[in-house]
């Protein structure tokens, strides 16, 4: 169910008409919110709601259990970490991880064939579950850490794992945020009806009216890319993608702020003007500010962050860039998009590029600024592209002013 289409618009008319008297009374708000969210991520496959179902039974009991068996806290964390991380792996990675292997072993003179022996079921990949997964973790993780009481109310629970705004693709909401905000009395103001109105059209503009039609562009540059093909139409091109993937993904998480707005409840910021970063870092605080706040929380910290030395804190870093780039997708490309942000990340803290905002000048600002942009476009390539052969080509297109190809050949 797309925010975008009409089945959507009558889900959210009957959700937001019963919404007033559902709300007024904790257990029935819960209630209400969580047959609602099953019934909107149903919608594309009702069979994959026993997933979701499963992973959240997994962390709301094990959660408990860690307040009640203390000396077994890390057990239950484990069994939290296992079961999250292992319907991932077998719905997202399973192919990619058996793929590897297989080219692994070929390229040592044996031949395998384990792709062919995977179940079918696992090769579709459940809408949200790369969100939904790291949400649910966030929850265990932090009772863990004994930084969150566990709630006893498992539609309380439910209600803040499935609530249908950011259930397919963020933001990445914190259970100590939202938790709270689902015990508290709702009022909506008008003041609050108008911002929600307002992110709302604004998301929808940005996704329908911008990034649809961008990615028109993008999709026939990206669709044929032959050696010396014009550098000017791949600077187009992936200056168009990079617009293109900020419209489409910040206008998404718009309208989920805006829907959140409308029942009383809010959402955190997660895009920040990213394109107007002065350093990679910067960028990175900008950029889809739910997922690396979450991947810095819960991966980077948890490593050791800088604190064992500065060789351990870019080891550290490249561990959950490389991981970042693949919780984007199951494929090299984006194994390679992570690792180019490592080395820009390690590159600017080996040199120190970085600066602080404020103390550049305003040329300082847009020179800063240039560069960083520059870099991140060219990244965006190995996100983009359908493999490693088509980056490089693409790449070395981007640099080669020669003969020039702007269409396809017959």
């Amino acid at each position: 169910m797309l925010f975008n289409s009409l089945v959507f618009l009558v889900f959210a008319a009957l959700f937001y008409l019963a919404w007033p008297v559902m709300q007024k009374k904790l257990e029935r708000r819960w209630i209400y919110l969580t047959i609602m969210s099953f019934v909107f991520y149903g919608w594309w496959d009702w069979r994959f709601l026993f997933l979701i179902i499963f992973s959240g039974l997994i962390d709301y009991y094990a959660a408990l259990a860690m307040t009640k068996n203390t000396g077994q806290r890390k057990l239950w964390l484990i069994l939290s970490l296992v079961g999250n991380l292992g319907s991932l792996v077998a719905f997202k990675y399973s192919s990619f991880i058996g793929r590897t292997i297989e080219d692994i072993a070929s390229f040592g003179g044996v031949e395998l064939d384990l792709v062919s022996h995977i179940p079918d079921f696992t090769l579709v990949l459940p809408v949200g579950i790369s969100f939904y997964t790291f949400q649910s973790m966030s929850y265990t993780i932090d009772v863990y850490r004994g930084r969150l009481t566990p709630t006893k109310k498992i539609f309380q629970f439910f209600a803040y794992l499935a609530m249908f705004p950011q259930l397919v693709a963020g933001p990445i909401v914190r259970a100590k945020d939202m938790l709270q905000q689902l015990e508290k009395k709702i009022f909506v103001s008008p003041i609050m009806r108008w911002h929600g109105v307002k992110l709302i059209v604004v998301g929808l503009f940005k996704k329908m009216v911008l990034a649809d039609n961008i990615a028109v562009i993008v999709n026939q540059t990206f669709s044929y890319v032959v050696p010396e093909q014009s550098a000017y139409l791949a600077w187009v091109s992936i200056i168009a993608f990079a617009m293109q993937i900020y419209l489409d993904f910040s206008g998404y998480t718009d309208v989920a702020r805006g829907l959140a707005k409308l029942m009383g409840f809010h959402f955190k910021r997660n895009f920040n003007q990213p394109y107007a970063a002065v350093s990679f870092k910067e960028f990175w605080d900008r950029w889809h500010i739910s997922l690396s706040s979450w991947f810095r929380d819960y991966v980077y910290i948890p490593l050791g962050g800088s604190k064992k030395g500065k060789f351990r804190g870019h080891v550290n870093m490249w561990i959950t860039m490389i991981l970042s780039g693949l919780w984007h997708g199951a494929s090299l490309n984006f194994l390679l998009w992570g690792v180019t942000h490592a080395i820009l990340l390690s590159a600017e803290r080996i040199f120190r590029f970085k600066s602080r905002r404020e103390e550049l000048s305003f040329s300082g600002k847009m020179a800063k600024n240039l560069v960083v942009l520059i870099a991140i476009l060219i990244s965006w390539v190995f996100f983009r592209a359908e493999n490693i052969t088509e980056s490089f080509v693409y790449i070395e297109n981007m640099f080669v002013f020669g003969e020039t190809v702007f269409i396809r050949p017959d």
